[in-house]
């Protein structure tokens, strides 16, 4: 008799392995010291092989989704206010968190000089915009340091692809084709992860030394409180802004059971039914729900949008940087909305918006572990403010568009 893998272990079975995998490396740090700095070939050979397939993984995997997109020019309004509304509390997501982070920076007192020790470049926005979203030759497109540039032309290629129809079929099946292949290799190189990840951080805290553990302590005694917070006031208040009372009183009703799917599973996409059944108890038209909440599930990220900007308050920390400053916080609004919102609807979407993070604001590359633990870390309930904001959104855009006595009784 076969024995069945929990469920548990199968939504956050390579989580935990990560993050024991992470422990071990610590382990090793503070045992060795100094000495562990003989670890970090062994974490450099993870960061090279995760960079030389994510170019490829980037440009087919947003290519191919953006060309297969043609029934959403029939959606209309329902679209445009989604999209809407994905913007909006993303906005008001990344405010929150910004706020904390200000408050209670994450990462004081700590600060690491990796690569080749230079410090961090300052670009005002006026000056990084170009460069940021475009390049002067093809060649270039071909660098992590220009990821958002190749966001922008992998979203064109695929718009290009999707106009001309029938023509496009055949470039089309190419790029989902490359899409998969990208994917299966970009697994094949994660099953390295718990030894790359292990070795690395033996190398951090030996030769950084324990703080950096404090330093990620103070994040999530910044992120899970506030995650809190933002799952019992600003779902109230959209669900009252979009059915007043009688709204908070069905959302909280119905909204339990996708709430425990969301923490149990790890996964959006697996709380859609539950997502569904809870919106249609809510009065929430079949058509406006069965758009917003399947999209949602890989483009609408709140949980992600504060994951972001704590990664980026981190990183600000660690490098001895202040976050402060309208520039700053400007670029830091952008960037969590491309995270939570955008970049958030590709396959590996987290990744893609850690590297985005680094290359917009120029840290060395070595600090791609350090916020990749911060996302695993807090994965559990960002996934639950994920899923669980699709559903009010759904409300929301039910609101915009059949008034305020949308709600049936």
């Amino acid at each position: 008799m076969e024995t069945k893998t929990p469920s548990f272990l199968k939504s956050y079975g390579f989580s935990i392995t990560l993050i024991l995998s992470i422990i071990i490396g610590a382990i090793l740090g503070i045992i060795y010291k100094k000495e562990a700095a003989a670890f970090k070939p062994l974490g450099d050979i993870f960061l090279n092989l995760l960079f030389t397939v994510l170019i490829p993984l980037v440009f087919f995997s947003i290519s191919s989704a953006v060309a297969g997109m043609q029934n959403i020019r029939r959606l209309g309004e329902i679209m445009s206010a989604m999209i809407f509304v994905f913007v909006v509390t993303g906005l008001i997501a990344s405010i929150v968190m910004i706020i904390g982070v200000v408050s209670f920076p994450p990462a004081i007192g700590v600060h690491v000089i990796l690569g080749n020790g230079e410090s961090v470049e300052h670009l005002k926005i006026s000056d990084q915009i170009v460069k940021a979203f475009t390049v002067s030759d093809f060649a270039d497109l071909l660098s992590k340091k220009n990821m958002l540039a190749l966001i922008i032309f992998s979203i064109l290629i695929g718009l290009a692809t999707s106009a001309i129809g029938d023509k496009g079929k055949t470039f089309a099946n190419f790029l989902n084709s490359g899409s998969a292949v990208m994917m299966k290799l970009i697994s094949f190189v994660m099953y390295y992860a718990p030894i790359g990840l292990c070795a690395y951080f033996a190398y951090l805290v030996g030769v950084f030394g324990p703080e950096l553990l404090g330093a990620y302590a103070r994040a999530m005694v910044l992120y899970y409180p506030t995650a809190i917070l933002y799952f019992f006031i600003a779902f109230t208040i959209y669900a009252f802004i979009a059915a007043k009372s009688k709204g908070v009183r069905r959302f909280w009703k119905n909204i339990i059971p996708v709430s425990l799917v969301a923490l149990a599973t790890g996964s959006s996409m697996a709380t859609i039914p539950a997502n569904l059944e809870a919106a249609d108890k809510n009065g929430v038209p079949k058509d406006i729900s069965e758009v917003i909440i399947p999209i949602g599930a890989t483009m609408h990220m709140e949980g992600s949008c504060l994951a972001a900007v704590l990664k980026i308050a981190f990183l600000f920390g660690i490098f001895n940087m202040p976050f402060s400053g309208a520039e700053t916080i400007l670029t830091a609004f952008g960037i969590a909305l491309l995270t939570g919102v955008v970049v958030s609807g590709i396959p590996g979407g987290g990744t893609i918006g850690e590297l985005l993070i680094i290359s917009f604001y120029g840290f060395p590359m070595e600090a791609f572990p350090i916020i990749t633990m911060i996302g695993t870390l807090v994965d559990a309930p960002a996934t639950m403010l994920n899923a669980v904001g699709d559903n009010v959104s759904s409300m929301l855009v039910s609101r915009m568009l059949g008034g305020k006595n949308w709600m049936q009784t």
